[in-house]
């Protein structure tokens, strides 16, 4: 499939591959690592004026479907013109919020009194501009009834979606993040979309957040800007504050929710980098912002950060036996009792703020936990028992810890908080064959690779809590970009930034070169150049929703940082293995 793959994403995947795993300017010439190729990006124009013209005179019924793609690719966007080739009752009814992209020239057929209209690799985007996968088969085709108004033929029906080339999509929206809560109102969540390129983003940003998450999304994250309230555009002023005018029922606002509020729209319009501070109103009326302030500060809200607050960037891992954590591959043992002696450990996963360590034992059979500083007599729990072959456990920002066990008749997921372990159903996870897994920090996404007889598969599952924290359900999980389509077998995961993950596969045949890819957990397909080649026999990543953390590269006695220029390999002292970032 290549739909998508010259989408904007390419932007994020070039600043990631470009400051995360290129760099072969600085590559050793000798030694165990070699990049061999290095993904590129597109460039981030908003393409050139486009300027449609109305249907002209006599024009057949072909010809006016025809004009009508042509008049919504108009440049700046508008659909003033398009509305010209609908009927009087069409272009009344018609709601362009959802977008359909496709491939190459469509196939344009009279059908009857109608005409047809069939798409290649058809994509859609939710009015909120969040990727909502390819159609289905049997919607590649659009049938438009035509109507004959005035002496001329009309379009009498249309889709409400602008219908538009991928790469006129490509060069005029760009991939943000619309930031929501976890259901305890503790982390944000961060939901991919896309949003139009230009001076017009802030008011992109505001409109797609006041769409909240959407019904699909209930109890996995939740929105404090209230229902029904619009905005039409967002100014900003020379010193970069942004005037925000909600219009409708915003109903009694308490402080907390104020607070709440102002953090999603700081944290959403920062990504507009004009941007210093927000001023909010509502129906005309100025909000009272926390504190007594005049404007609200962009960078407020860290304590919501969905890469963890204030979560621990060192690295931690077993030497000898010991849990140990250092800023390298060079630890020291914990304080804690998992470092004081040998508990027979065979990988650990460690609290996203450091404070509490779970241990598979060797066997695979049992997870063990305790605190990770303290007395070295403080109490070892066991947590997880009776299992068959249990994967290193992952944790959430809330102290949930996630463990998934191997067992004969495939993966079984559980979540353990306070010492008690609980299943819970992933359709498309629990039971199969699942070689690694990660949770996000706001604990709403699990990701899985999942082996199937055509090949590894990397799925997405969201996660429901009650506002206590409470596991309630997981959704179907679905694949994740590039899967099931790419023939690499998927060695392992992690995690790059709180909405992208790295993908670490090996080629087939060779026992020196993988391919290191990234991918957006939205599952909107990747574009061409979103991996890059090493040289060099990675057995498995270490990596972090923190942007300041390395992607680390590992293997038996060394490991790469791939977030760096030089790509000299890094020893990793005797005794030394498990090498993982909390969460």
């Amino acid at each position: 499939m290549s739909r998508f793959r010259r989408t904007p994403y390419a932007v994020v995947v070039a600043v990631l591959l470009a400051g995360v795993l290129c760099g072969c300017v600085s590559m050793p010439d000798s030694g165990p690592v070699e990049e061999t190729q290095s993904g590129g990006g597109v460039s981030n124009d908003d393409g050139p004026y486009i300027d449609p013209k109305p249907p002209a005179p006599g024009a057949s019924r072909t010809e006016i479907v025809r004009g009508f793609l042509f008049a919504m690719t108009a440049t700046p966007i508008q659909t003033i013109t398009a509305r010209e080739f609908l009927s009087e009752d069409a272009a009344e009814a018609w709601r362009p919020e959802d977008t359909i992209t496709y491939v190459g020239t469509p196939r344009i057929e009279e059908a009857g009194t109608g005409v047809s209209l069939t798409l290649e690799d058809p994509d859609l985007l939710d009015a909120r501009g969040a990727w909502q996968g390819q159609l289905p088969r049997r919607q590649h085709t659009i049938e438009f009834p035509m109507a004959f108004e005035d002496g001329e033929w009309r379009i009498d029906h249309a889709p409400n979606a602008l219908i538009v080339p991928e790469t006129w999509f490509a060069n005029r929206y760009q991939p943000v993040s619309l930031y929501f809560f976890d259901p305890t109102a503790k982390i944000l969540a961060p939901e991919p979309v896309f949003v139009q390129n230009g001076k017009g983003l802030a008011s992109a940003l505001t409109q797609a957040l006041l769409l909240g998450p959407g019904a699909d999304l209930d109890k996995v994250v939740q929105s404090f800007i209230p229902d029904g309230l619009s905005n039409l555009s967002v100014p900003i002023d020379d010193e970069g504050v942004a005037e925000i005018a909600l219009t409708g029922d915003a109903g009694i606002l308490s402080p907390d929710r104020i607070e709440l509020m102002m953090v999603q729209l700081a944290w959403t319009l920062r990504q507009d980098p004009s941007i210093t501070g927000l001023r909010v109103l509502i129906n005309g009326e100025p909000l009272a912002l926390p504190g007594g302030s005049n404007a609200y500060s962009v960078n407020n809200g860290a304590e919501y950060d969905p890469a963890g607050f204030q979560a621990s960037p060192l690295l931690y891992g077993l030497h000898d036996g010991l849990l140990g954590s250092g800023a390298s591959s060079t630890l020291e043992a914990v304080s804690g009792p998992m470092g004081a002696e040998p508990l027979g450990l065979r990988s650990v996963g460690v609290s996203v703020r450091a404070t509490s360590a779970a241990g598979v034992t060797t066997d695979g059979t049992a997870v063990l936990q305790a605190p990770v500083s303290g007395t070295r007599e403080a109490r070892v729990q066991t947590v997880v028992s009776g299992a068959r072959d249990l994967l290193p456990p992952a944790w959430d920002a809330g102290g949930r810890m996630w463990v998934v066990d191997r067992g004969a008749d495939g993966a079984v997921v559980s979540w353990v908080h306070k010492g008690v372990d609980r299943a819970v159903e992933v359709p498309g996870v629990t039971g199969q064959r699942v070689r690694s897994f990660v949770v996000s920090r706001d604990g709403t996404r699990l990701i899985a690779v999942v082996r199937r007889p055509a090949g590894d598969v990397v799925l997405v599952s969201r996660i429901a809590h009650s506002h206590g924290g409470r596991v309630l359900w997981a959704t179907r999980a679905r694949p994740i970009a590039g899967e099931p389509s790419s023939d690499l077998p998927v060695r392992d995961i992690a995690w790059r930034s709180p909405a992208v993950l790295a993908i670490l596969s090996p080629f087939p045949g060779t026992t020196d070169l993988v391919q290191v890819r990234v991918a957006s957990v939205d599952g909107s397909p990747a574009p061409d150049g979103s991996g890059t080649t090493v040289r060099a026999h990675l057995q498995a990543l270490a990596g972090s929703p923190s942007e300041d953390e390395p992607l680390l590269g590992l293997r038996r006695k060394w490991m790469i940082n791939l977030a760096g220029s030089d790509r000299s390999p890094i020893p990793i002292p005797k005794g030394t293995e498990a090498l993982t970032y909390v969460g």
